[in-house]
């Protein structure tokens, strides 16, 4: 395994350069629920042919039983991994050696909009917070760390889709 992300994307940096289609990537997930009765359990895999079926579940502020993540909690969990590895890889190209590091992030919904109880109350989440706790090496100047915060937050692809989100086109088949 590479430890050095300037190592793993020097060849990538030069292709994207010369060929900038070749940057374009599409992520992807796909839900494949196993009893279709049951309203408040499903299963959704990430990262197509990538083997991993992550169960999810229905919040218990909208009736279901909340006995395995909800969609806010995996919302919360793709915003909280790409800090996490936005921070890790440009803490790597900058040379800062990270001791300790912990992403947190926690999103708050008024519910009676998604249950369409009050009409003025949105459908979403109204505020969402990041906590990173970093530790670096010890002598790391402070300005870095500054420099290593502001990289990381503009490399972050989930946070910067949060902030200025894309049209979602959604196509009903039957």
């Amino acid at each position: 395994m590479r430890n050095s992300v300037y190592e793993a994307q020097a060849t990538l940096r030069a292709q994207y350069k010369e060929t900038p289609e070749l940057a374009m990537v599409t992520d992807q997930a796909l839900t494949c629920g196993f009893d279709l009765s049951d309203p408040f359990h499903s299963l959704v895999t990430p990262m197509h042919g990538g083997g991993v079926t992550v169960p999810f579940g229905v919040h218990s502020a909208v009736g279901g039983p909340y006995d395995a993540p909800c969609p806010g909690d995996l919302l919360c969990a793709a915003l909280a991994a790409c800090k996490d590895s936005s921070v890790r890889m440009v803490a790597n190209l900058m040379g800062i050696e990270l001791i300790a590091l912990e992403v947190q992030v926690k999103a708050t919904v008024d519910v009676r909009g998604a249950m369409g109880i009050q009409k003025d109350v949105p459908v979403g989440f109204q505020s969402i917070t990041s906590d990173i706790h970093l530790k670096a090496k010890e002598g790391t100047p402070p300005e870095m760390l500054e420099k290593l915060r502001i990289a990381a937050e503009r490399c972050c692809v989930v946070g910067q889709t949060l902030q200025a989100p894309p049209a979602i086109q959604t196509t009903f088949h039957t």
